[in-house]
């Protein structure tokens, strides 16, 4: 049910066709909070349009039809957002699920994967960057209006996993992991103790996505 929510929220933004809907959700949304194909997205588009809660505003060619938020979709769109969450699990996510695994790895590779996720992660901040800037010169607006308001939450998201990766790659690089059970060599904290603050203060001169927002 949740897709049709933001379905609606990005026609709140402008209107799209699916298509738009597409490339927005890969883009935005579904870097960091729904991800969805346009196998979902197409159907849930008539649905939402029988029902009333969004409208056709152009036929273009090659059978393009651009939707936006009817006034009744703002208003459901409202009592959703007001409303207690239906579900707090079902997440699906591989790349948390790879780095759930990581014991099954040899140490150095278990660091290769670490490196690369760091390496997505700041790539996604950058890439993040960049829409809210272009949020914010589009709306007028520093905080690049709900969408930036989002685009924040996952710039800040992916700042978190490229420290997160620092982190435990300083952890794997001191530890020999075999079949998920850990034998530490020397001290086994080859980080320091794992203060938090430490961590976090260390990250920060580290991390390329720092400076903006």
């Amino acid at each position: 049910m949740a897709l049709r929510y933001a379905i609606l929220g990005l026609l709140l933004d402008r209107p799209s066709s699916g298509y738009d809907l597409t490339g927005r959700f890969e883009d935005v949304i579904g870097a960091y909070a729904w991800d969805a194909k346009h196998s979902q997205i197409y159907p849930e588009l008539r649905r939402l349009d029988l029902e009333g809660l969004v409208e056709v505003v152009d036929r273009g060619a090659r059978g393009r039809v651009t939707y936006r938020c009817t006034k009744e979709g703002l208003a459901a769109l409202r009592a959703w957002l007001m409303a207690a969450p239906a579900s707090t699990g079902g997440v699906k996510n591989e790349h948390a699920l790879r780095l759930f695994l990581l014991p099954a790895l040899e140490p150095d590779d278990a660091l290769e994967v670490l490196r690369q996720t760091e390496a997505g992660a700041v790539a996604q901040v950058e890439h993040l960057e960049a829409e809210f800037a272009a949020l914010q010169e589009r709306t007028g607006s520093a905080s690049g209006g709900p969408l930036g308001i989002t685009a924040q939450f996952g710039i800040l998201s992916f700042r978190a996993t490229a420290q997160w990766a620092r982190w435990a790659r300083d952890h794997v690089g001191g530890e020999v992991v075999l079949g998920g059970d850990v034998e530490a060599r020397g001290d086994g904290d080859p980080g320091g103790d794992g203060d938090p603050a430490d961590i976090a203060n260390a990250g920060r001169s580290a991390d390329p996505g720092s400076t903006a927002g």
